[in-house]
C-alpha cells in the first residue's frame, strides 16, 4: 500500500539582491546626471586667476563674455557693437536687482572689459562682478 505524501507547495519569492544593484544603479545615475546639469550662462573662455577671488551667488544674475577675439555676449547671445547697453537697461527695468558678472578671456583686451564695466554702471546695475578662477600668485 502506497501513503500519499503531502504536496508540498513553492511560494513565490521576491530576490531582493538584484533589486538593490538595480535601485543603486538608478541612484548613481541620478546622481552623476544631476551633477552634469550645472547651469553655465557664459562662454566658454580661459579665465584670469587670482588667489583673492571670493565665491558669489549666481540667482538672477546675467553673464557678459569678452572673447580673446573681442566678442561680446550677453549669456549665450552674440551681441552686435552697440546693442549692449540697450538690453542692460532692459534688464534693469525688469528686475532692478540684477547682477552682472562679467567673464573674459585671459588675453582679451582689457579695454573692452572696461568699457563694458561702464556700460553696465551707466544703465544703472551696480551689483558686478568679474569673474576669475582661484590662481597662484604672479611672479614678480
Amino acid at each position: 500500500m502506497k501513503i500519499p505524501l503531502p504536496a508540498t507547495r513553492r511560494r513565490a519569492r521576491i530576490e531582493i539582491i538584484p533589486l538593490i544593484d538595480v535601485i543603486f544603479f538608478l541612484l548613481a545615475t541620478f546622481v552623476v546626471v544631476s551633477l552634469s546639469m550645472v547651469k553655465n550662462q557664459g562662454i566658454s573662455v580661459n579665465l584670469p586667476s587670482a588667489v583673492t577671488g571670493n565665491p558669489q551667488e549666481r540667482e538672477a544674475a546675467v553673464t557678459i563674455t569678452v572673447t580673446k577675439s573681442g566678442d561680446v555676449y550677453l549669456n549665450q547671445e552674440k551681441l552686435a557693437p552697440g546693442l549692449l547697453s540697450g538690453r542692460l537697461k532692459q534688464l534693469k527695468t525688469e528686475n532692478p536687482d540684477t547682477r552682472v558678472f562679467i567673464n573674459g578671456d585671459r588675453e582679451a583686451y582689457f579695454g573692452a572689459a572696461i568699457q563694458i564695466l561702464d556700460e553696465v554702471r551707466s544703465s544703472g546695475i551696480t551689483k558686478v562682478a568679474i569673474q576669475t578662477k582661484l590662481g597662484e600668485p604672479l611672479q614678480k
